[in-house]
């Protein structure tokens, strides 16, 4: 294991709320899951700034890959799920479920056949990493594209993607550098 897949353990692990999260997610059972996006990039950013609160995710982004049931439908049945799980914590966890197996759909790509194959895909490379808890408590990391440009203070559009409409049009409607001021663009 690497210094900077310690470093991110370590402040998941010192993070109460995401682990309470990564508790909850677990127990849904589901086939490569990992709570990705803001949730740890998030965390990162929040450290590396130095902010002594952690900025508030506007969602925990738990995807997970299932051929066998790709609706929508299903997703928002997991959401009750976890809402059920999570009723009592304030704030309340404000739950996305995406099944990555029909995500594909949605970017006109093949068919992805992983969680983290679809990851490989997001639109920013900072964006494209997330954390699942193993049965036995311990943290692991998927980030296919790395964990360099999550430490650089970068949002690094994704070549992989290379939606450079998607990155502009979530560069301005996140207003990631009003929270981080020291990220710049890498296109």
């Amino acid at each position: 294991m690497n210094q900077q897949q310690q470093q991110i353990i370590q402040w998941l692990n010192a993070d109460s709320y995401r682990m309470q999260a990564l508790s909850i997610a677990r127990k849904l059972g589901l086939s490569q899951w990992c709570l990705a996006a803001g949730f740890v990039r998030n965390l990162v950013w929040d450290q590396l700034h130095g902010h002594r609160a952690p900025t508030p995710l506007n969602d925990i982004d738990l995807v997970y890959f299932d051929e066998q049931n790709i609706s929508e439908q299903h997703d928002l049945q997991l959401e009750a799920q976890l809402q059920q799980h999570s009723f009592s914590q304030h704030p309340p966890f404000p739950w996305s479920v995406k099944n990555q197996a029909r995500m594909h759909l949605r970017s006109g790509r093949l068919p992805y056949n992983s969680t983290e194959d679809a990851i490989s895909y997001w639109v920013e490379v900072e964006t494209a990493i997330g954390a699942r808890l193993k049965e036995n408590g311990d943290i692991e990391l998927v980030a296919p594209l790395g964990l360099d440009a999550l430490f650089t203070h970068t949002i690094t559009l994704n070549a992989k993607n290379g939606d450079i409409d998607t990155y502009h049009q979530r560069i301005n409607s996140k207003d990631w550098q009003r929270h981080w001021p020291e990220l710049r663009l890498v296109v």
